[in-house]
Formats: C-alpha cells, sequence, structure tokens
C-alpha cells in the first residue's frame, strides 16, 4: 500500500464528508422525535396516507389483484413524494436538503410517544385498570374487557417492543439503506462529487443520498401502515401487503431484538428470546418480544395465542418500568447503529471503494482523488 493510500485511508474527519448530510438529517429527526413525539394528527403524512389506503378497504371483484397493485403502488408513489421533497429543497437553498429530509424522517419514527403511552398504561395497571383498559388500544389491538393488571402489563410491553421495530427501527433501516445507496451511486456516477458530502449542497445530485434515504424511510413506513389497515385474514384485498410486511420486516425484527439485548447488557437475552420467537403466529414480531421477555426475566403473554418465557411470572409494574426504559435504551442503539452505518458508508465514498474504480479493483482511489472532490 502507498503512502497516499494510506493516507487516503487513516485521513482527518473530512474522509466522513459524504455523510455527514445524512448524518444531521438522522440528528434532526431524532431531536424532533424528543421534543415533539408527534406532529397534530390532522396534517400527520402517515395519516393522509392512511386515508388514501382507506379508500381501497372495501370488496373488489378482484381483490387480490386490487391488493397487490396497492401494495407496490402507493408505497412508491409515498416514496417518491418524499424524495421528490428533498430534490426541490435542494434546488431553494443549499441547507433546505437536510432541514427536509429530517423533518420527513421524523414523520417515519415515533419514540417518545411509544414510550410515554407504555409508561401510561403501566401506571394505570395499578392506580385505575379499567383506564389501562381504554388506554392500552393506543398499543395493542387485542380485546382488553377481561385482561388483568398483569396481563395489560404483559400487553404494554409486548406492544412496546413490538412497535420499536415497526415504527422505528424499521424507518430507521430504511433511511440507512437507501442514503447508503444514494452515496454508493453518486459516487460512482459523479452525482455525488462535491457538496454532496457538505451540508449546504445545493442541486438535485447533491441531495441523492438525502432523497433516497427519506425514500427508503417512507416506503417501509408505508408497507408496514399497509399492513396495520389491510393486513387481516378477513380482508382479502390486504393479503398482498400483509406478506410485503412480512419480508420487509424480517431484518428490522430481528435488529431491534439485538438492539434489546445490547440495551439489556445480555446478548444472552437474544440466544433465550430465539427459542420463544416462533410462538407468536408473526414470522417476526415474536423475535423483539421475546428478547424483551427474556431481558426482562418476564412471562408475556396473549391469552389464547402465544406464551413467551413461560417459565417466569408475569411482568409487575416494577418490571414493566423497567420495559420502558429497556426500549428507550434500545431505540438508543438503534440511532448509534444507524449513525455509524452512514459514518461507515461515507467513509467509503471518501476513500473511493464506492466509485466504479474502486469497486472493480477493490481497492481505494489514492488520496489525491478524494481530495479532489472538495
Amino acid at each position: 500500500m502507498t503512502a497516499m493510500a494510506t493516507a487516503s485511508l487513516l485521513g482527518p474527519a473530512s474522509a466522513f464528508r459524504p455523510a455527514l448530510a445524512p448524518l444531521a438529517a438522522l440528528a434532526l429527526a431524532v431531536a424532533l422525535d424528543l421534543a415533539v413525539a408527534e406532529p397534530p394528527a390532522r396534517v400527520h403524512p402517515v395519516a393522509v396516507f392512511g386515508s388514501v389506503v382507506g379508500r381501497f378497504d372495501r370488496s373488489w371483484s378482484r381483490p387480490r389483484l386490487v391488493g397487490v397493485a396497492v401494495a407496490v403502488g402507493l408505497p412508491i408513489a409515498a416514496a417518491a413524494v418524499a424524495g421528490g421533497v428533498v430534490v426541490l429543497a435542494a434546488l431553494a437553498g443549499p441547507f433546505l436538503p437536510v432541514a427536509a429530509a429530517g423533518a420527513v424522517l421524523f414523520t417515519t419514527v415515533s419514540l417518545r410517544m411509544l414510550l410515554a403511552t407504555t409508561a401510561e398504561v403501566v401506571a394505570l395497571t395499578e392506580a385505575d385498570p379499567d383506564a389501562a383498559r381504554q388506554s392500552v388500544r393506543a398499543l395493542a389491538g387485542r380485546d382488553a374487557t377481561a385482561l388483568s393488571p398483569a396481563d395489560l402489563r404483559s400487553a404494554a410491553v409486548e406492544s412496546a417492543a413490538e412497535n420499536l421495530a415497526d415504527g422505528f427501527v424499521a424507518p430507521l433501516c430504511g433511511f440507512a439503506l437507501g442514503s447508503a445507496i444514494g452515496l454508493a451511486l453518486g459516487t460512482t456516477t459523479g452525482l455525488a462529487v462535491g457538496a454532496t458530502g457538505g451540508l449546504a449542497g445545493g442541486g438535485s445530485g447533491a441531495a441523492l443520498p438525502l432523497a433516497a434515504g427519506v425514500a427508503g424511510a417512507v416506503w417501509v413506513k408505508a408497507v408496514n401502515t399497509l399492513d396495520s389497515m389491510l393486513g387481516y385474514r378477513s380482508k382479502p384485498v390486504g393479503w398482498a401487503s400483509a406478506r410485503l410486511d412480512d419480508a420487509v420486516m424480517f431484518l428490522p425484527a430481528r435488529a431491534t431484538a439485538a438492539c434489546l439485548a445490547v440495551a439489556a447488557g445480555s446478548i444472552d437475552a437474544l440466544r433465550r428470546g430465539a427459542s420463544w420467537a416462533g410462538e407468536p403466529a408473526s414470522p417476526n414480531s415474536g423475535w423483539p418480544m421475546a428478547t424483551a421477555a427474556a431481558a426482562l426475566d418476564a412471562r408475556l403473554e396473549k391469552p389464547g395465542h402465544y406464551v413467551l418465557n413461560p417459565d417466569a411470572v408475569p411482568p409487575g409494574v416494577a418490571d414493566a418500568e423497567r420495559a420502558v426504559r429497556l426500549v428507550g435504551v434500545a431505540g438508543g442503539v438503534a440511532v448509534a447503529l444507524a449513525a455509524g452505518w452512514l459514518a461507515a458508508v461515507g467513509w467509503l465514498a471518501a476513500v473511493g471503494w464506492l466509485t466504479a474504480r474502486g469497486l472493480s479493483a477493490g481497492w481505494p482511489l489514492p488520496a489525491a482523488g478524494v481530495v479532489g472532490w472538495f
């Protein structure tokens, strides 16, 4: 390896410059979630998307054909709109793409609201079980009429773990993967040369990683929303949406389980949880729920459907409160992993491994090839 190549690999922080814009957008989205929790429901993009989906929630003469068209077309349309917003922002001003991407990503993730709702249900299980039965509907779709306080706490903990995957980790995965693809395409084609890596990049080419990132996050969120609205056996039009969500959530569900294990400081919780992950009917939701059951050493149960960690006792109030903290820390782990991924991909772009020459040679460009971008 030449001295110049070594310098390019071990060079200054500017080597991570291509990732600065996606990292800034990620930080903005997380900050907005922590500060605001959710946009107003009347203007929330997910609610608007849901109103569109609702138009297809009816009987059709060929429901599966319509369902396939809905499952394919609506998420792509939503992703295209989101990406287009970032590209238009790039044409309007140098810093606007980051702001636009952060704002759009914010609408796809939800952690503070999840933690607050879970904590409320847990507190009510001791103070006012009837009120808890009403509040738990915001987390879980099950009939809570006959649930005991322990069952209500179990439902809250299960739903918090599952919703961490659906409502937070999955969109982050979409953003991280989309941004990486945008960085790779931009570097390979030359669209990302120059201002792409900086925070003040203008033009549609400079916005490519941001646009691709938010498009990925919105696409995942749209797929998940379709499944939550249409993905029931009683709705034939939702068959394709349910199958697509099963495929899309395969990695995020397992990544969430890993984040929960790391947050608990017990990798063994992931191993133990894996033995119960197949108990729920869903191929994915069992992973975060079972890992949470192992990490808390608590029995989580949906009566008549599944039991996770069957030899343990149901969660007490202290266990459920610990679950809220566990989910919050796991969300932080997911953000750190997404940031690390983006930084790594940005570094690979900076040293030339993502260029056509670098990919074909399997070796970074010399330092001059990096310095020349800035």
